[in-house]
């Protein structure tokens, strides 16, 4: 191998690593641009339909009765666009308590709440349960969720579906709410949402079922003076960037122009980002496989240019500032979410490109290469002497 030959192998070396570099980044940050908010008013009737990245979110806090008063109501009349996805339909964000906020979920056909309680203990958890065939796919459905210190009670078009008992719960109505999607990460959920309401008291079933007839035949709840109603949405605007709340303008909801993730989180960490699903350990497989190729490559083109002496431990490191350098840009990208457990899972994926790089097919390539280099330096420095013998050294970590 002559020294033109010599320097484009190297070449080639390093144009595939800032290929695979590319493909890295390029996968890490996509799409590249903050998406338009699909989020639109219905051509027939009242309501909004969502597309998998819309959300509408109020403009202010919705009050609560306080600590000391933990009954509430919601209603809410939507349509699921499909029965197999797996997001968030409504999400609170600046409750009063210091658990998680609450939030309902769909589950395929289930319906999920997020619920902040106390334990026996005194101890603040986070409670989550589900109601199992709420939702068919765009089939309209009112449910209604009641809370107290006591349970937690689902009702589906006006009957009793559930009731959880709680060992006590705070007024978690309360904060900014954001519609069809997380208030923390990107968690769409598409749809229709027909009509919104909430109490700050806790309704009788009697008058549950009396809403759900008002929703079906005058496409509004029944407001009586004493149910202490502190939102009222009916979608019936039909155009513009506010959907009102009838009740006070406040909290009006507002479209925002682009999607956006109200409060997204920062390098959130591992134990806050576990889910024990089928999908959170796709996405770590994947983080993991994903850098393979870039620590194998980095590896290999640092072992061939001999001027690192641990290129091992070097190309782990350049891993883990990679990784971290995507992660803080995916802050700006509310499709993203940025999660100290993928950087992790990252420097895993590099350190194994590594070790399948140091293998001994792949190791005896690269000290074949090497040993050509080093005997073509030795011939052009006038230092090797016929009959000389070469040995090469296996290459460092």
């Amino acid at each position: 191998m002559d020294q033109k030959n010599r320097s484009a192998y190297k070449t080639l070396a390093g144009g595939i690593c800032l290929c695979v570099l590319g493909i890295t980044l390029t996968a890490g940050l996509w799409p590249f641009h903050v998406p338009a908010n699909q989020v639109k008013w219905l051509k027939s009737g009242d309501g909004l339909a969502f597309g998998h990245h819309g959300s509408v979110v109020t403009s202010g806090a919705i009050g609560g009765s306080g600590l000391s008063n933990a009954s509430a109501t919601l209603e809410i009349w939507l349509e699921p666009a499909q029965n197999e996805s797996s997001s968030t339909i409504l999400s609170f964000d600046g409750s009063a308590h210091p658990g998680e906020p609450f939030s309902l979920h769909q589950n395929r056909d289930a319906l999920g709440i997020r619920q902040n309680n106390v334990d026996p203990q005194g101890v603040s958890r986070t409670a989550l349960f589900y109601v199992d065939r709420v939702f068919q796919e765009n089939k309209p459905v009112v449910m209604a969720v009641t809370l107290d210190r006591q349970r937690t009670s689902v009702y589906v078009n006006g009957v009793l579906a559930e009731a959880f008992p709680l060992s006590g719960a705070w007024n978690d109505l309360t904060g900014r709410a954001v519609l069809a999607n997380s208030a923390t990460a990107d968690d769409s959920w598409p749809g229709k949402i027909l009509g919104l309401v909430i109490y700050q008291r806790k309704l009788t079933a009697s008058q549950i079922a009396a809403d759900y007839a008002s929703w079906m035949a005058g496409r509004k709840p029944i407001l009586s003076a004493d149910e202490a109603a502190a939102a009222l949405y009916l979608f019936d605007e039909h155009s513009g960037t506010v959907a009102h709340n009838r009740l006070g303008a406040a909290t009006d909801l507002i479209i925002p122009t682009h999607y956006f993730i109200l409060r997204p989180g920062v390098m959130l960490a591992p134990w806050k980002a576990y889910h024990p699903t089928w999908g959170y350990w796709q996405d770590v497989v994947v983080n993991i496989a994903g850098f393979i190729p870039f620590g194998c490559c980095v590896f290999a083109y640092l072992s061939l240019m001999r001027v690192i002496k641990h290129p091992g431990l070097v190309t782990v490191i350049l891993g883990l500032l990679t990784s971290l350098a995507i992660e803080l840009l995916q802050v700006f990208l509310p499709t993203r979410s940025s999660d100290a457990t993928d950087v992790l899972t990252n420097m895993l994926g590099t350190a194994i490109g590594v070790m399948v790089c140091r293998c001994s097919f792949v190791n005896k390539l690269l000290t074949k290469a090497d040993a050509t280099t080093t005997k073509e330096n030795s011939s052009q420095a006038g230092v090797r002497s016929p009959g000389s013998s070469f040995r090469t050294r296996p290459l460092e970590p």
